[in-house]
């Protein structure tokens, strides 16, 4: 019986940890959304990684950047977060954005914890799957 107990609690306090992961993480995409939406690419930029800072050296570049290659993430109209991932050892966090124009896309955000927070190290666009005819 004891064993039971040890093993509840260690799987409850495993989906507390990853529930608040998950929160912590779906924070920073959607607060470096609420920045782009504000044109505050200087804040925006505080959530990207070192590496991502560092190829773009500049908020004003980072922002080009986003503004050129990613106008749904700029400007998104509904995001919903989906699921979060591990793949090979990175985090890939799932969203769906809807654009301005009722388009909608799914995006990969890879994720890197440091001892600031959590950061984004990439973003993918995903293909959409392929319609059944």
């Amino acid at each position: 019986m004891r064993g039971i107990l040890l093993v509840a609690a260690l799987l409850w306090g495993l989906a507390v940890s990853a529930s608040a992961q998950n929160a912590d993480i779906e924070a920073t995409i959607g607060a470096q959304f609420e920045a782009f939406k504000a044109d505050d690419f200087a804040e925006a930029f505080t959530h990207a990684s070192p590496n991502i800072q560092n190829m773009f050296r500049t908020p004003e570049n980072f922002g080009a950047m986003v503004r050129n290659g990613y106008p749904m993430v700029w400007r998104p109209a509904d995001i919903r977060y989906l699921e979060l991932r591990e793949v090979a050892g990175s985090l890939w966090q799932r969203v769906m954005i809807t654009d301005a124009k009722g388009v909608t896309h799914l995006l990969d955000y890879q994720m890197l914890q440091l001892e600031n927070g959590w950061k984004i190290n990439g973003v993918q666009i995903l293909q959409p799957p392929e319609a059944n005819v």
